[in-house]
């Protein structure tokens, strides 16, 4: 005996999912474009790599480190990323102690895990073994709904000369800004 399963016509208005007869779909999703806080950014990484690829990643961390990020408490100065079992972590990000986190405190440079996408990582891990490529930490950025992302971009490093190029364009960019500010 074959038993029949009613059928449901009616349309979901909150739901994520509509039903219809016999078929399920799923409303159309809109693109929002998400805004972000910058809570740190790592000059020196600028300065000293060429950016080839930048990734937003997500970063596990712990209650304390999520209050002390939002405060503004944290250094990139050293950070570096690395792979360790096909999983992406960054080191020496300095995080500082929340004041009032106790013995629930954390490691100020503890190395945390980072969360990208499994091609993602398996890309970035290819590039990094077959060119003299580097992953750097760029900036810490916190979303409209309070998660904590840390942009990484893959680098390059710069040679002295690169450097001194820099330096001359932003001086240029200065000499320029002045200008145009002296003659309004």
């Amino acid at each position: 005996m074959e038993t029949k399963k009613p059928t449901n016509n009616k349309k979901s208005i909150s739901g994520s999912t509509a039903i219809s007869g016999n078929k399920t779909t799923k409303p159309k999703q809109t693109a929002i474009a998400e805004t972000y806080k910058i809570r740190a950014s790592n000059k020196r990484a600028h300065f000293e790599y060429f950016f080839i690829e930048k990734y937003k990643a997500g970063i596990i961390l712990s209650g304390t480190e999520v209050k002390s990020v939002k405060s503004g408490k944290l250094n990139m100065s050293d950070a570096y990323c690395f792979f360790k079992d096909s999983e992406l972590w960054v080191k020496n990000l300095h995080i500082s102690e929340y004041e009032r986190g106790g013995v629930y405190n954390h490691e100020p440079k503890n190395a945390r895990k980072l969360l990208l996408n499994k091609r993602e990582l398996k890309r970035l891990e290819q590039k990094i073994k077959e060119r003299g490529l580097t992953i750097v930490p760029i900036e810490v950025l916190e979303t409209e709904r309070g998660y904590i992302k840390l942009e990484i971009a893959l680098a390059k490093g710069k040679k002295a000369y690169d450097k001194r190029d820099s330096i001359k364009e932003k001086a240029q960019r200065r000499d320029f800004d002045r200008q145009a500010s002296h003659n309004d």
